[in-house]
């Protein structure tokens, strides 16, 4: 991943609609992720996970990487990249074929797996991830792992994951402009899944939603396989927008503000509590209620969060009639930047009628003062990911080129990291 070789080195980045985040992490022979180097740069060029400008965007990411560089000491020539969008959609298909043998081989699980994604995807869409949910073998269902088994047939059930071919291509070559090459794309909202969730979480059933500046990306599982991904375009910019025009006040002194000030519910704020907000035009700064203030987000982290929860109950009632498991027993976390603010877990649980915490990153060692923050657990998952997936699951690499996939075979694959 780097031009040092003999360290075991990876390399995440994460281009948001409001901040460039890259992380260099060293993979220790106990197997634990070491962050050594981190770079974090406003982000400019970018909206609702999609290249506005590519200029723009292209200084950003190059700061990001230099700072990330300078910190770890190395030069980063490859990054596996977050890619996000109201383009990304999702399926679920179904694969069977005979078994070849007596008994199940890596083979069979291959080909099984291979026939189960050679469906037809939306058109100028191309495959992002492949991640298997279950197995069956002649009658008996919810298998985990197959190898060794023996049957005379084999369905798989496997969760697609695709992306705009276009939309791929833009954030790709503004990475290449950089001079480096992408070795994967990966969905942001399954990044941060690897980042904030618990085997546990994911077996009960859990929704992970990552709320940041342009989109809300969810990600479902239940029975330790993820069932469901989306992305809602509609997120933080939004909260920014509403104080911006309610109180007159640039957008980048709203959005922190926002973060300074702010709470999701106007009753967990005293009423004498007072705060500066500053104006435009070189007009003084007014002193308002902070009140006020949570008076005019309330509304809109509802609405965001009703969003959400329009998406899971959709969601549920299909599963239902598929007859899958479709409590979320463990809940959801909530992830991403736009994530901390004071009073959204109470806001949420109102919404969502089940319990409800805030994902920050977990298993991580080394710079965690540096990254120990919702707003990183995208790019902390983008290592955990590529940790995790370079020897345990199938994928579809994306080229830096953009010019088609490969589907990988990879030995040992299932160990219930979806």
């Amino acid at each position: 991943m780097t031009k040092i070789m003999d360290k075991k080195l990876i390399v995440g980045l994460d281009i948001g609609s409001t901040k460039v985040a890259a992380l260099i992490g060293e993979v220790l022979p106990d197997g634990e992720l070491n962050i050594i180097g981190m770079g974090s740069h406003k982000s400019k060029g970018m909206d609702k996970g999609g290249v506005n400008d590519l200029d723009s965007v292209v200084k950003s990411v190059e700061r990001a990487l230099h700072e990330a560089e300078l910190m770890a000491d190395c030069q980063i020539t490859s990054v596996y990249l977050g890619i996000s969008g109201k383009h990304i959609s999702c399926q679920n298909e179904i694969g069977m074929v005979p078994i070849s043998d007596e008994e199940v081989t890596q083979d069979d699980v291959d080909n099984v797996i291979h026939t189960a994604k050679s469906v037809k995807i939306r058109d100028e869409h191309r495959i992002l991830h492949v991640l298997a949910q279950e197995f069956a073998i002649d009658y008996q269902e919810g298998i985990k792992n197959p190898v060794g088994l023996s049957g005379v047939r084999m369905q798989a059930k496997v969760h697609l994951i695709t992306c705009h071919n276009d939309m791929a291509k833009n954030i790709v070559k503004a990475v290449e402009r950089c001079g480096l090459k992408v070795d994967q794309l990966i969905f942001s909202a399954l990044a941060s899944s690897y980042a904030v969730l618990t085997e546990d979480e994911k077996e009960l059933g859990v929704c992970v939603v990552d709320i940041g500046g342009g989109t809300m990306d969810l990600a479902v599982f239940t029975d330790g396989a993820l069932r469901h991904t989306a992305v809602i375009p509609y997120a933080g910019h939004a909260v920014t927008s509403d104080i911006a025009y309610a109180f007159g006040t640039p957008p980048t002194d709203a959005e922190e503000v926002k973060v300074r000030y702010g709470c999701a519910v106007g009753n967990l704020v005293g009423r004498e509590d007072k705060i500066e907000v500053p104006s435009v035009g070189g007009r003084p700064a007014r002193s308002l209620q902070r009140q006020t203030l949570a008076e005019v987000i309330e509304p809109r982290y509802s609405e965001l969060l009703g969003l959400v929860k329009t998406e899971l109950d959709q969601l549920q009632e299909k599963l239902k009639q598929q007859g899958v498991k479709h409590q979320l027993a463990a809940g959801v976390v909530l992830t991403g930047g736009a994530s901390q603010i004071e009073g959204l877990v109470e806001s949420a649980e109102m919404t969502f009628q089940c319990q409800v915490r805030i994902g920050t990153p977990l298993n991580v060692k080394g710079l965690t003062e540096y990254v120990d923050a919702p707003v990183f657990s995208t790019v902390v998952g983008l290592l955990q990911y590529q940790k995790a997936n370079q020897a345990t699951t199938w994928q579809e690499k994306e080229q830096s080129q953009g010019v088609g996939s490969y589907f990988k075979r990879v030995h040992s694959w299932f160990k219930g990291e979806f």
